[in-house]
């Protein structure tokens, strides 16, 4: 089934050996639905021809900024204008350096600059190019300007050299587009609340208990949403990581804190509860420093459950609740009670047993089950791809 039928790409196609990918893009591209104009560069035809590309494509070669023809049909302007969103790819050093310092000395470039749409770019270059400084200061640049990278990826070159710089493969490229352009048919901007990291619960002003949570999926989670245009808000407990200032981020160190800052932050339409929230806090919190003992008693009592309560509750729950079950054994069957338990929509659930993965780990796996009994697993890879990919789950699920 096509599912980005009237939503329209341009591509840039620039000079290099991976320009022969972006044959793949537009392949895929029109078996979703996708409408395509392509631009290819004076170096562009040294790998690809316009005639391939027309093949695939169904539609008119770009090449020439001075062509009479080309303006008269469609001047740079409009063809920036048509598109619901740019893809550049293959990105060269040069194409990027160009676009950083706002050359527009072609057709590809001009059409860049005078654009009002997203622009994702799709790097491929030798690994030292790409490790240069000036091509990291026009990386930088480029994000600044609000550019969105895809790859580039570690692998084996066409040079016999080995390294970054390799671009990302076409599916995964156009993943990433499928992502944006169904947010797109999103009519409201929608608000998502994302809780991250571990709580603590104080046994006097220096003591604490917690857990091993760095909250780096969450914080993950909260960018990609905020990249496919949620208004997102981040309650986080206590870490050492950065996020964009577009993300309205909540610091709290407490279950009770975050749980209120929760509330507080309803009414939404999703809420993703990554936290790894303490179970219990000491009953009895000590106003001084306990000095050591042979023996010391806490007396426990269980803390608010964030999840259950927003679940079950008629007036603020989201349209789709999410919730996180890290587990060191029986990872199924402890997802699936904890899904029927919670009353929430999906659980992700991962292995935490062996140290690889989850707590800490700029890696994740994890499986998605849902109430349909339906279960979904996200193969091992970094937390910024798992992100994206459950990101984009929900905004098929709100489509």
């Amino acid at each position: 089934m096509n599912n980005l039928n009237n939503t329209k790409i341009l591509l840039i196609i620039c000079g290099g050996i991976a320009a022969y990918k972006s044959l793949e893009i537009i392949r895929l591209l029109k078996k979703n639905g996708v409408s395509i104009k392509t631009i290819l560069t004076k170096s562009g035809t040294e790998f690809v021809t316009p005639l391939s590309i027309t093949s695939l494509s169904q539609s008119k070669v770009y090449q020439d900024l001075f062509s009479i023809e080309d303006e008269t049909e469609m001047d740079h302007i409009s063809l920036s204008r048509w598109a619901d969103l740019i893809l550049i790819a293959p990105a060269t050093a040069n194409t990027i350096s160009k676009l950083a310092n706002g050359n527009s000395d072609d057709l590809a470039s001009t059409v860049a600059l005078a654009s009002n749409k997203k622009i994702f770019i799709a790097p491929a270059m030798n690994v030292r190019m790409w490790e240069h400084q000036s091509t990291k200061q026009n990386i930088a640049k480029l994000k600044a300007y609000k550019y969105e990278l895809i790859g580039p990826e570690i692998g084996d070159m066409a040079c016999g050299e080995y390294g970054e710089g390799k671009m990302t493969e076409p599916k995964e490229i156009v993943n990433k587009l499928k992502i944006y352009l169904k947010n797109l048919k999103l009519k409201n901007k929608l608000k998502a609340i994302v809780t991250a990291g571990p709580t603590r619960e104080y046994i006097d002003p220096v003591r604490y208990i917690s857990n091993k949570s760095s909250g780096k999926q969450g914080y993950e989670i909260a960018k990609s949403l905020l990249k496919n245009g949620f208004e997102t808000t981040l309650i986080s407990g206590p870490t050492n990581l950065e996020i964009n200032n577009d993300i309205n981020l909540i610091k709290v160190e407490t279950a009770e804190e975050m749980f209120q800052s929760t509330l507080k932050s309803l009414p939404a339409d999703v809420a993703i509860f990554s936290a790894a929230v303490c179970d219990y806090k000491v009953k009895k919190t000590s106003k001084i420093k306990i000095k050591k003992q042979d023996e010391i008693n806490l007396e426990l009592e269980k803390n608010v459950d964030i999840l259950d309560y927003v679940s079950n509750h008629n007036s603020l729950r989201p349209k789709l609740v999410v919730g996180f079950a890290a587990e060191t054994n029986d990872l199924e069957n402890y997802a699936k009670k904890k899904l029927g338990e919670k009353n929430c929509d999906w659980i992700v659930a991962n292995d935490v047993s062996n140290g690889t993965i989850g707590f800490d780990s700029d890696f994740n796996e994890v499986s998605i089950f849902f109430k349909n009994k339906k279960i979904d697993k996200l193969k091992y890879n970094s937390k910024s791809e798992v992100s994206d990919k459950l990101v984009g789950k929900i905004i098929d699920h709100l489509n």
